[in-house]
């Protein structure tokens, strides 16, 4: 069960124990093809859903951000860059993590306790300045010397579709305007996870797919959205199956993550995310990772 403080702590488990395969496989020499971790995802869903705190109690839109900053774990964005995190502090600084290595081991595990209790310094959520208003952010990767790179912003909806949809537009709409006004360089998705029942209002269907069409219709809103559809039986509850057959290829998670990654790869030079790049292509590249901000973080500490 997880903390009152800290709802990550039901899934941290569950995806420290996956292995983490390399997602990206060969089409041809020139193209890739990302391969999401749907069985994951249907496990994380599951455990909110198995103990009846779903939507409502705000743990299954928790899992959804859990299972996307692990997506980018595995595609070589460093641990302590993606947040949320898999361990606590969920959101930490990576250069105060840096500085939090290097420390004597005797001093290490007080100065860390420290960190935990400090709100200020290890926020339990990620807020971000945009062009009109402070936004919290569900999934950021982001490093001190070049700032917020990639975005996500998730919602779920298991029920009343016809009635909650427009609102989930609107929200949506001005999030991606505000964010994108103060960061035009962002990679920048929304993911949408519905109940599988949308699909029995064939109206409410059609109208979600032409919504998250439009939101990533225009150069200054969203690079890739994403709808994930998950099946479930509240009467004799056997798990959650992910439903890839019935959703557009695109506005498929798997074309969704690799426009937000290689989106954060053409936005910035080559020899910055060089794990994401080896990654993506199969192979070792004869360059050393630019690391400013953790140079500089070493340096005013004495490292």
């Amino acid at each position: 069960m997880a903390s009152k403080d800290d709802v990550f702590d039901s899934f941290e488990r569950v995806i420290r124990e996956r292995p983490v395969v390399n997602p990206w496989h060969e089409i041809s020499p020139r193209d890739r093809a990302y391969q999401p971790d749907y069985h994951l995802l249907a496990t994380v869903l599951g455990i909110p859903l198995s103990e009846k705190r779903g939507s409502e109690s705000g743990r299954l839109a928790k899992g959804i951000d859990a299972w996307v900053a692990h997506e980018l774990r595995r595609a070589g964005f460093p641990a302590d860059e993606v947040w949320p995190r898999l361990t606590k502090p969920r959101v930490l600084p990576r250069e105060i993590g840096i500085f939090l290595d290097r420390l004597p081991k005797s001093m290490r595990d007080d100065v860390y306790e420290q960190v935990l209790k400090n709100k200020t310094v290890a926020p339990s959520e990620a807020r971000v300045l945009g062009r009109a208003y402070v936004k919290q952010v569900d999934v950021l990767v982001s490093q001190w010397s070049r700032g917020p790179e990639l975005l996500v912003s998730t919602k779920s909806m298991v029920s009343s579709f016809r009635n909650n949809l427009p609102n989930r537009f609107e929200e949506s709409y001005g999030d991606a305007k505000n964010l994108r006004g103060r960061y035009p360089l962002v990679s920048m998705g929304f993911l949408f996870v519905l109940r599988s029942t949308i699909l029995d209002d064939a109206g409410a269907w059609e109208k979600a797919v032409d919504m998250l069409r439009k939101l990533q219709g225009e150069t200054d809103a969203y690079d890739a959205t994403c709808v994930v559809l998950a099946e479930w039986d509240d009467d004799d509850f056997q798990g959650v199956r992910i439903r890839t057959d019935d959703v557009p290829e695109d506005l498929s998670a798997d074309r969704f993550l690799r426009t937000l990654i290689e989106a954060v790869l053409d936005r910035t030079p080559v020899e910055m995310h060089v794990e994401v790049r080896e990654r993506r292509e199969h192979r070792e590249l004869p360059l050393e990772e630019s690391d400013t901000g953790a140079l500089i973080s070493l340096r005013d500490i004495g490292g």
